[in-house]
């Protein structure tokens, strides 16, 4: 393989993710060879919304695109975040990948710190879906025959009854004004489990509900001193 056209994706496991790889395979004609997850050492799921590893790797499986994961602990410092990081960085610039894929939309901030990260390694962020219209990535992302169901939402955004829902046109319909239609500001987050990256659709139950709050990253007058989350459990 051309080492200039070895690409991985760092892989969310949800909607977004999923089209951005779709958009690189079948667009952009990259061969993503690795994908990239964080889990939660301690509790042995994705960090960013509690998917269970299990139900990771079968997604994985499904794309026919190794997995690699980094595990980090319970509650990781952004030190030990970007220690261990850095360590995944350095062996997939040793493997010669040189190009990483992300579902970003218009986070300027967090694009800026993706790509600052990946300098020091001579790795080029790709973006796909940047700055494309959330309402009308929905529309396609439903329209192509991905599945999704969301697992995590932001309680003082959205009601707990959009828990366990599907992205479908009602979804849509029935989001708030001051709610991103991709949760680009992380109001929801979802498990896709089926689409035309997929061999076979990811098969699960649902289990329980589960609320957690979580003290804001920083304390004053404007910023809430805590913040709510309803999680679903996902069963393989």
């Amino acid at each position: 393989m051309n080492i200039q056209a070895q690409t991985y994706f760092s892989w969310s496991s949800g909607k977004d993710a999923a089209l951005a790889l779709y958009y690189l395979q079948q667009r952009e004609g990259l061969e993503v060879s690795r994908l990239l997850t964080t889990v939660n050492q301690h509790f042995g799921r994705v960090s960013m919304h509690g998917l269970r590893k299990e139900l990771l790797e079968k997604q994985a499986m499904a794309t026919g695109i190794p997995l690699s994961i980094i595990e980090v602990p319970k509650e990781p410092t952004m030190d030990q975040y970007e220690t261990l990081m850095k360590q995944a960085l350095t062996s997939l610039q040793k493997e010669g990948f040189r190009h990483c894929g992300f579902g970003d939309i218009f986070l300027e901030d967090l694009r800026n710190y993706r790509e600052q990260q990946l300098r020091a390694f001579g790795i080029k962020g790709r973006f796909p879906i940047w700055k494309k219209d959330t309402i009308t990535l929905l529309h396609e992302f439903i329209t192509l025959g991905f599945k999704a169901i969301v697992i995590c939402i932001k309680s003082e955004l959205l009601d707990k009854s959009f828990l366990g829902r599907e992205i479908d046109a009602s979804f849509i319909q029935d989001l708030p004004k001051n709610v991103d239609p991709c949760g680009e500001n992380g109001e929801f987050h979802t498990f896709c489990y089926d689409g035309p990256i997929f061999t076979n659709p990811i098969l699960f139950k649902t289990g329980e509900r589960v609320f957690r709050a979580y003290k804001t990253p920083q304390q004053d007058k404007e910023t809430l001193a805590s913040m709510g989350f309803w999680f679903l459990d996902l069963i393989p």
